[in-house]
């Protein structure tokens, strides 16, 4: 077992620097990559491996270009702190070599155990692996292994400019999460996992990219299940002439520069921001004939996508802090009078709470039960769910509630963003987190201590996760969805 080798290698390296580093092998756990030896930490029945780079950092010549494999190495590295963020505006701490991958796993156990791979969201222009909300210590103590990843984020990620590249892609982030899964699939086994049987998971950018994922050839046998969280299925993602667009206006708002590749990154920010703001959707991924090829909804129209078992699902309420101008949108576009939107929603009592249910229905809602029915279509088992649980201490007054499951998932507590206090909370985060370890293991996602949850098939099935129960049923919002389906593109 490459663990137990790994282990032991490591052991013999370090045996002649003394007893006191003898007595460290025995404390801290190693893994064996083709990188090197790396030495990682233990907190409790975790371990963990942070900030481990899977591709060269993206600097200089090698800054929008797809990512390149690092070297081989017999060299040791400590693996104890999260590396350094993606570029983005909102982190100081951010930068460009950022291409790094943190992994968990239950300290002391025998492989193979499953993996999780969790990709996260935040619009392809912000979000990081390191955010405290996805510490993977509970879903390690379960028995698998966990990994999450950064990739490229904003303009260094998605820009689309033919002077940039042999092909001008634009989809360097695509390209930087399929060298990281890569990278799992020949190094996983160094730490006891399996990596012929690996789950994807991710919200809102995150679940986009795993659906993308699933309909790319490059990538389709780097993983075995997928759990789609938030995802906006109908999203119509930029031809290659209007990704070039923005590329102009990027390269403008920069000013004069001798060689894009030499402009400090706070110029890049600068840039990258003066064209958010006038199009905050400006940097996504791109239709660019090679890796991406279609809009994911017409991709699983044409049951392009990989035919393996699926969880997907959304929030009750998918509204947060930046989706004030998607909310206006999706109400300016309603075929229904207000009349007839308040007689669909007679709970949406102020202008603000019909607006974000009408939001929350057609950007989400009503395309993951499209996606849920034609991916069961291909004869793959599909599961679908609806989170509308609230924390006790908030129900007074909510927060926003997209990413709200996210912190049930992970179960973390005492950080930002994470609300589990009562009992009942934990209740909650201990049944959804079985889902989701159960299905990571074999593909279902029931157990013998929860209540049943039924496959889509051909019915409107789903499990919903109320502040009263948990239970599988029809969809009692079927009606208002077939009505906003009907009124959607396929």
């Amino acid at each position: 077992m490459r663990w137990l080798f790994a282990l032991l290698a490591a052991s013999s390296c370090l045996c002649c620097t003394g007893a006191a580093v003898a007595q460290a092998v025995g404390q801290f756990p190693f893994a064996l990559t083709r990188e090197g030896q790396m030495l990682g930490a233990v907190n409790g029945e975790v371990a963990s491996f942070k900030g481990l780079a899977y591709a060269a950092p993206p600097v200089g010549s090698l800054r929008w270009r797809p990512p390149e494999a690092l070297p081989e190495s017999s060299e040791m590295s400590t693996a104890y702190e999260y590396a350094a963020p993606c570029l983005q505006p909102s982190l100081p701490a951010a930068r460009e070599d950022c291409l790094t991958l943190n992994v968990f796993r239950p300290f002391g156990v025998d492989g193979p155990l499953p993996v999780m791979v969790f990709i996260h969201g935040g619009g392809f222009v912000a979000g990081t692996a390191n955010d405290p909300l996805f510490d993977g210590a509970r879903l390690a103590q379960a028995g698998l292994i966990l990994v999450t990843l950064n990739y490229r984020l904003g303009a260094l990620g998605w820009l689309r400019n033919p002077a940039l590249s042999d092909d001008g892609s634009g989809n360097f982030g695509l390209m930087d999460q399929i060298a990281a899964l890569r990278w799992v699939h020949d190094n996983i086994a160094a730490f006891g996992g399996d990596a012929s049987n690996v789950t994807l998971f991710g919200t809102g950018a995150g679940a986009t990219s795993i659906a993308l994922l699933m309909l790319c050839s490059q990538s389709r046998d780097l993983f075995q299940k997928a759990i789609l969280q938030s995802i906006p299925g109908r999203a119509r993602l930029p031809s290659l002439q209007e990704a070039e667009a923005t590329g102009r206006q990027f390269v403008a708002a920069l000013g004069r520069a001798a060689d894009l590749r030499d402009v400090a990154p706070a110029r890049l920010l600068a840039a990258e921001k003066r064209v958010l703001e006038k199009s905050p959707r400006s940097f996504v991924p791109v239709v660019d004939g090679s890796l991406v090829t279609e809009d994911i909804a017409a991709g699983f129209a044409a049951g392009h996508e990989s035919r393996i078992p699926l969880i997907i699902g959304s929030n009750d309420d998918e509204t947060r802090f930046d989706s004030e101008l998607e909310v206006k949108e999706a109400l300016s576009s309603s075929d229904e009078s207000i009349d007839e939107l308040r007689k669909t929603y007679p709970d949406a009592v102020r202008p603000s709470d019909l607006a974000a249910r009408i939001y929350t229905d057609k950007v989400f809602s009503e395309p993951v039960r499209m996606l849920v029915r034609l991916h069961a279509a291909t004869g793959a088992p599909t599961f679908r769910y609806r989170f509308a649980y609230v924390p006790e201490s908030r129900r007074a007054n909510p927060d926003e509630g997209h990413g709200r499951e996210l912190q049930f998932i992970f179960g973390v507590e005492g950080v930002p963003g994470a609300g589990i206090f009562s009992r009942r909370d934990r209740e909650v985060a201990n049944s959804l987190r079985a889902y989701w370890i159960n299905f990571a293991r074999s593909g279902d996602p029931n157990g013998a201590e929860l209540p049943h949850w039924d496959a889509a098939a051909d019915r409107d099935h789903l499990l919903l996760i109320g502040n009263d129960r948990i239970a599988s049923g029809d969809d009692p919002f079927a009606d208002r969805l077939d009505r906003l389906g009907r009124g959607s593109r396929n």
